[in-house]
């Protein structure tokens, strides 16, 4: 079960980003709720990003950005930090938190798809960030060490993971004591139940593997984080909403 979602993921990722490469959009299909960063579209995509956030960016980046939210907004990236985006995608919240750290910081971008990996490094070309790097790997194991990362953002990704409990312990693994997560991601209400979840979309359209408030709070405590927040922002279908989760680890 593990493997098939997962190869799910990776292939409906797959097709987004060769798409885009091959400039005829992003070839998928995010249910009925939005695809592919759509000006007009604000519960998904380029719509979640200011005019001024995405002004400068390669068109591709922009084109690419497939999540809920927008984590850089509420990360609180300072200049000098080391980042990391999990689920990074065509680069686009890579290339915003490398405005952000600066030239003495450093951003790594994870993704598991090869073409993903291609589009965003196309993409951080184009946009002269020296101070990025993508690696290949899983959110359940980030190719880092302990201790190494300022700040973990993440952008509609976690709820895509078979394995959630393993993502949040690498989370805490790879953070700095001190170091914080500011995540988008979507989240149902507590009442509705796993079948509810599923029944309302696929695991690849990001429905049908959301945690609940609770479960993302419990989980996140459990992983080794304090103060633990999780702010519903906008609703994307029945009692499931994009939301806001940010925690801290520790000093």
């Amino acid at each position: 079960m593990t493997t098939d979602v997962r190869e799910q993921v990776r292939e409906r990722y797959a097709e987004a980003a060769s798409s885009l490469a091959q400039g005829s959009g992003c070839g998928c299909d995010c249910e009925s709720i939005g695809c592919c960063g759509e000006e007009e579209t604000t519960l998904f995509g380029q719509g979640l990003y200011t005019g001024g956030e995405r002004a400068g960016l390669p068109e591709n980046a922009v084109a690419a950005s497939l999540g809920c939210g927008n984590p850089v907004a509420v990360a609180e990236i300072h200049e000098g930090e080391t980042v990391l985006d999990l689920g990074s995608g065509g680069g686009i919240d890579v290339l915003l938190s490398s405005r952000r750290v600066g030239p003495t910081g450093t951003v790594y971008g994870l993704d598991m798809t090869d073409e993903m990996l291609e589009l965003a490094r196309a993409n951080a070309r184009a946009a002269g960030a020296a101070n990025v790097h993508f690696l290949k790997g899983l959110i359940e194991e980030i190719p880092l060490p302990a201790d190494s990362v300022d700040v973990v953002i993440s952008n509609c990704v976690v709820n895509l993971s078979p394995e959630k409990p393993r993502v949040l312990a690498e989370i805490v693994r790879v953070l700095r004591p001190g170091g914080r997560v500011g995540i988008s991601d979507i989240v149902a209400e507590n009442r509705l139940s796993t079948a509810d979840r599923a029944e309302r979309g696929s695991h690849v359209g990001c429905i049908a593997g959301a945690l609940s408030e609770s479960e993302y709070r419990e989980g996140l405590t459990a992983a080794g984080l304090d103060r633990v927040e999780v702010e519903f922002t906008h609703r994307v279908a029945d009692r499931m909403h994009g939301a806001i989760v940010r925690a801290r680890k520790p000093a």
